[in-house]
């Protein structure tokens, strides 16, 4: 129980990890950076509101910003492999070629949600919360 309460205490708003896993902006969490919430629509995925309309937060800081997510993104989906194949070979018990054959499938599915969580940790990296940002505004 307490670990639980310790996790939803770290999804409030204010926290970086509430930030990282709602796509919010990182400055103030009142809105989605993301033009369309859903990240299974591959069309808009990448596509991001240029300012928040509350904070006025740019979210392309520079030319070329998210390149560096490809570095976060590599990380994750490196994780994702290992902890899908510690799943399906020694949990699971299932034979190597069946555990690369579902890591794979489990890698190419979560793509989309990847790709994001790349970006909200990058830029929630150079962009952090600021309780006063009405006052400073």
């Amino acid at each position: 129980m307490y670990l639980y309460r310790n996790f939803l205490q770290m999804l409030k708003k204010g926290s970086t990890l509430y930030s990282i896993l709602t796509g919010s902006c990182p400055k103030c969490h009142q809105e989605s950076m993301y033009v369309e919430k859903n990240p299974y629509k591959l069309s808009t995925i990448y596509k991001m509101q240029e300012t928040c309309s509350h904070c006025k937060t740019q979210y392309v800081i520079e030319p070329s910003f998210f390149y560096g997510a490809m570095y976060v993104s590599y990380g994750l989906t490196v994780a994702i492999g290992v902890a899908l194949f510690v799943i399906t070979k020694l949990i699971l018990n299932l034979s190597v070629k069946t555990s690369f054959l579902s890591l794979g499938t489990g890698i190419f599915i979560l793509m989309p949600i990847t790709a994001r969580l790349a970006r909200n940790i990058y830029i929630n990296m150079f962009i952090h919360y600021d309780k006063n940002w009405k006052q400073n505004s």
